[in-house]
């Protein structure tokens, strides 16, 4: 019985300061310092979006995958979360939608800075 208990306590201590982190680390890069998320890859702004909204859909989203927001994900600090035209929830900095590029393959890759002139890296 003590083992469970001790164990229950440890998961949610656990849960608790996951919850309490920031849902993206800030990596070193020959730009300068820049946002990364999931397995460590670089995420990116687009020019075309406002605050608050994405204007990237579709096709468009097909090549810049959403930095999506689970369910329960809670908004902290800089870090927002902004409702898609199709329901689903993206995580924003500073009220910008957060995306991935589908060119880069690993972790350090910043293929899709500059492209077209409207995607950059995202800035912590």
């Amino acid at each position: 019985m003590k083992t469970i208990i001790l164990t229950a306590v440890a998961i949610a201590a656990l849960t608790t300061s996951a919850l309490a982190a920031e849902p993206f680390k800030t990596a070193k890069t020959a730009k300068g310092d820049v946002l990364t998320g999931e397995k460590g890859m670089t995420l990116y702004t687009f020019k075309n979006d406002k605050a608050g909204t994405s204007n990237c859909n579709d096709k468009c989203a097909q090549n810049w995958p959403p930095a999506m927001a689970a369910s329960d994900a809670k908004a902290e600090g800089a870090y927002s979360i902004i409702t898609r035209k199709d329901g689903s929830k993206q995580w924003a900095k500073d009220g910008m939608p957060l995306y991935y590029w589908t060119k880069d393959m690993k972790e350090g890759d910043m293929t899709g800075d500059g492209m077209n002139g409207v995607w950059h890296v995202a800035k912590p």
